[in-house]
């Protein structure tokens, strides 16, 4: 049950937040034109969840070997060396992640201590910008999977 949580984790937080994301639009949609009222809140809330599905889409897309590479030096590579070069990646990829993931968590703090709100919502900002540290904390994760996967596989 755990382990069926973890694996769908950010599938279903993505797909909740998508599916939120798109009441919240429409709903603003309808308020301006069918009502001539807007909503103060809706746009920046959106942006908030927007900004949390981009870091929480990062580690999901790392788990789903989604990201964005660029396989030219890969390629050239004989076999057994495009394994350890993937491992290679893998490491500077998560000591990168690791970097945002702190920096972030360092920013949310400072946003937590000074008290700084949003503008409509009056929410305080460090909940939108804790979405760097949680979604690269993940990302470190579902990268540290990746780097045991070579292992498990018998691929390094």
């Amino acid at each position: 049950m755990v382990r069926k949580v973890w694996n769908s984790l950010e599938e279903y937080i993505l797909v909740f937040s998508l599916a939120f994301t798109v009441f919240l639009i429409f709903i603003q949609i309808v308020m301006r034109y069918v009502f001539h009222h807007s909503l103060s809140w809706s746009e920046e809330l959106a942006r908030y969840v927007f900004l949390w599905q981009i870091w929480l889409g990062a580690s999901f897309a790392v788990k789903e070997h989604r990201h964005l590479r660029i396989e030219a030096i890969k390629n050239v590579l004989s076999p057994k060396a495009q394994k350890y070069f993937e491992l290679i990646t893998l490491v500077i990829w998560f000591g990168f992640s690791l970097f945002l993931a702190f920096k972030g968590a360092e920013l949310t703090m400072i946003l937590l201590q000074r008290g700084q709100v949003s503008p409509a919502m009056r929410l305080p900002m460090a909940y939108a910008y804790a979405s760097v540290p949680v979604g690269c904390g993940l990302m470190a994760i579902r990268l540290i999977e990746e780097m045991f996967g070579l292992f498990r596989k018998g691929e390094a």
